[in-house]
């Protein structure tokens, strides 16, 4: 059962749509763009901590790893949108419109890698999907909408 917390998606947009692929892959364009500057000042955060030596090997992968979820899981519970999504108008919801919990954000972010693993197949998955969800999305019980735009948006 959904907490309150996670309600609050619910009726804030009635009248929402699934998102296009063109728009999802533009708002992850964005992300990455945001994630490899992270990635970048975690580099130089373990590099300084390294006494200036190169930094590598699976301890490093791993916190760059948990550093990834961390921005997504924090974006998708929290707003449902990351950065690049708020950019593009649009929000991750469960199934039947609610906010993720962390448990399915984490579900989401390990199959959403899986989708991507065999050239992209699984995202391309959106445009043959009736429903126009992803392996991901539809595995987590999770989708993409596109949000309306509203007055404040011209």
């Amino acid at each position: 059962m959904n907490s309150p917390v996670q309600r609050t998606f619910r009726t804030d947009y009635p009248e929402t749509r699934p998102a296009s692929l063109i728009k999802r892959l533009m708002a992850m364009l964005y992300d990455f763009m945001l994630i490899l500057a992270i990635w970048v000042v975690t580099g130089f955060v373990a590099v300084a901590l390294n006494n200036g030596e190169a930094v590598e090997g699976p301890l490093f992968n791993s916190a760059l790893f948990c550093i990834t979820f961390l921005f997504f899981g924090f974006f998708w519970t929290r707003l449902g949108q990351t950065l690049g999504m708020q950019a593009w108008r649009l929000r991750v919801q469960t199934l039947d419109g609610y906010r993720l919990s962390w448990s399915r954000a984490l579900m989401r972010f390990m199959l959403a890698i899986i989708s991507f693993a065999p050239l992209g197949l699984g995202y391309l998955w959106v445009l043959f999907s009736d429903e126009k969800l992803a392996w991901h999305d539809k595995l987590s019980e999770t989708c993409i909408v596109q949000l309306p735009k509203t007055p404040r948006d011209d």
